[in-house]
């Protein structure tokens, strides 16, 4: 859309002053486009776009606070910048309410003009940049809400991509507090079957006689209590995802009747005699080991190796040290905006701490910590040190001072992990480290210092 340095719009009734501001702006590389009515210079925004807006307050007919809408209407990150005369500078004060950038009083100073615009438009193009950069992050680092950085963790998303739009079921294998059902929810949010139910059943924590009607459903009279029809699990997910958590604690009764659905798509309700077809995908999980079980008699080998079509192994969390950041990073961020907290921060400290961890809970236990840590911080607080952790986590002893002859697969310190993260982030930005610091969450004196700290030559902003 923007030709040169960028696409404005200039809208001002008053000729002589639109004339001005126009070969200024053109002056300095912009591709301006000038109108004297608000209408006009709408139908033109609505139709062309624009990096900036440049609007006069007070024009007859349609005046500039109604640009001003229509402006922010049609696209939300647009800069705009108002003009108001001597003593309307309520007005201008208005329209930065309303989500204006900037004003200028009358007569313009075509050089403030200039700077203002210069800056505006930088910084939409920055915030463009950002926008851009963290879409290729996400894209290399995540699968919906589940990221990770570490080798392990991008063949786990690299599979999860290449399996979701299937039909195919999976078996998601791994220890507990691990991730296991927010990655069969992605599974299925990235799948065709989005629009329609993923409904999660844990297969442990329902006795026997109750799974079964839960699952299939069950007619009126069935057994005692059955006083009407109800619609299992496999109705309600039609067209959709059922998610079996820890099958392995399926009972035998059910593996039969559940290998039925898994082959021919039809099952009976308890107590009915209506075979009933559907259309479900299924996802299962498990913390134990299938195979085991199958030996011991206590698993059907047919319906083995009919769940594991496709199977996932998800490494637990003191196995992929590089994902700490990034899971530590997000949960952070999402309880410090949830509890309104965006003066807070973590300690290196604190982050080292977290680091020599054993995260026996997984993801589940880091992403409670998270939450904990912000919810019991006091609101004169906004550093988050080694005191605040939890002694189980202070009490875990610092690395002894690493030698040329590491072990391999000894897990780095944080500052190491933390160092790797900039470092690549700045790389991936060309050196800018404006936007790096944005990339990363940090401010960019925090930014700075570190590469002091690492010796490094810093690129230019």
């Amino acid at each position: 859309m923007a030709e040169g340095k960028g696409q404005i719009v200039v809208i001002d009734d008053d000729e002589g002053n639109r004339r001005g501001i126009e070969m200024a702006l053109r002056k300095d590389g912009y591709a301006v486009a000038a109108f004297a009515s608000g209408e006009e210079g709408v139908r033109h925004l609505k139709d062309r776009g624009a990096d900036l807006l440049v609007t006069d307050l007070r024009m007859p007919g349609m005046d500039g606070l109604q640009v001003l809408k229509a402006a922010k209407a049609a696209d939300p990150a647009m800069a705009v910048l108002v003009i108001t005369g001597y003593g309307s500078v309520e007005s201008a004060v208005d329209a930065m309410k309303q989500g204006a950038d900037d004003y200028l009083q009358k007569p313009v100073n075509l050089v403030e003009l200039r700077k203002r615009v210069a800056a505006a438009v930088e910084k939409r193009r920055l915030a463009q940049e950002v926008a851009r950069l963290r879409e290729r992050l996400e894209e290399k680092f995540s699968f919906g809400t589940i990221v990770g950085a570490s080798r392990a963790m991008q063949q786990v998303l690299h599979q999860l991509a290449l399996v979701a739009p299937t039909r195919s079921s999976v078996l998601i294998m791994g220890e507990s507090g691990t991730g296991k059902e927010l990655i069969a929810n992605a599974l299925h949010q990235n799948s065709p079957r989005k629009e329609f139910r993923f409904l999660p059943i844990n297969c442990a924590a329902i006795p026997a006689d109750i799974l079964e009607s839960e699952l299939f459903g069950h007619e009126r009279g069935a057994f005692t209590g059955a006083v009407q029809r109800k619609a299992g699990k496999f109705e309600l997910a039609d067209r959709g995802t059922l998610f079996l958590d820890e099958i392995g604690e399926l009972p035998m009764s059910l593996q039969a009747k559940l290998l039925r659905v898994l082959e021919d798509r039809s099952f009976m309700r308890v107590g009915g005699t209506e075979t009933i077809q559907v259309d479900v995908r299924i996802i299962a999980a498990t913390n134990s080991d299938l195979e085991a079980r199958v030996a011991a008699g206590s698993f059907r080998s047919d319906l083995y190796y009919r769940i594991k079509v496709v199977t996932i192994a998800i490494p637990p969390l003191r196995d992929r040290p590089e994902d700490l950041p990034l899971l530590a990073h997000r949960f952070f961020e999402s309880f410090r905006a949830e509890n309104n907290r965006p003066d807070l921060t973590l300690s290196p400290e604190a982050m080292d701490a977290l680091a020599r961890a054993r995260w026996e809970g997984n993801v589940r236990e880091l992403r409670n910590l998270m939450e904990s840590l912000v919810v019991l911080a006091d609101s004169g607080t906004t550093v988050i040190g080694l005191d605040q952790l939890p002694e189980t986590y202070r009490a875990i002893a610092p690395p002894a001072a690493a030698s040329p002859a590491s072990a391999p697969g000894q897990i780095r310190r944080m500052d190491e992990i933390e160092k790797e993260a900039i470092l690549k982030t700045l790389q991936e930005t060309g050196g800018n480290r404006t936007r790096a610091a944005e990339i990363l969450g940090i401010g960019l004196r925090t930014l700075q210092r570190k590469l002091r700290e690492y010796g490094q030559v810093q690129g230019d902003d």
